[in-house]
């Protein structure tokens, strides 16, 4: 069993940041992939990043290259998403999940658990 709760959300004007958390806890966290996906009302649910469980290897959606990181820290048990120059594009509500893949995936099919979610609203 996986727990995860995410935080960090809020308004933010364009250009701006924030930095997302995801808080996780059971005993299979140290051994399975994260990922963070968001959903705008009307649209689907859009891949945004994932950490391997070592943290040695990510993934990136191509809307948000160059602009987010994931990191994931163990002592926290807490993956992140730092998330720099928002638009109003980026408005949505974001879902932290964890995978018992090795191997860092995009699908959320993939994806076993997942969060609540965070809103993050970007004003133009």
């Amino acid at each position: 069993q996986v727990q995860l709760v995410e935080s960090g959300g809020g308004l933010v004007q364009a250009g701006g940041s924030l930095r997302l958390s995801c808080a996780a806890s059971g005993r299979t966290f140290s051994t399975g992939g994260m990922g963070w996906f968001r959903q705008a009302p009307g649209r689907e649910r859009e891949f945004v990043a994932a950490i391997t469980w070592s943290g040695g290897d990510t993934l990136l959606g191509d809307s948000v290259k160059g602009r987010f990181t994931i990191s994931r820290d163990y002592a926290k048990n807490t993956v992140y998403l730092q998330m720099n120059r928002l638009n109003p594009e980026d408005t949505a509500l974001y879902y932290c999940a964890s995978t018992f893949a090795w191997q860092t995936t995009a699908r959320a099919t993939d994806y076993d658990y997942w969060g609540q979610g965070t809103q993050v609203t970007v004003s133009a």
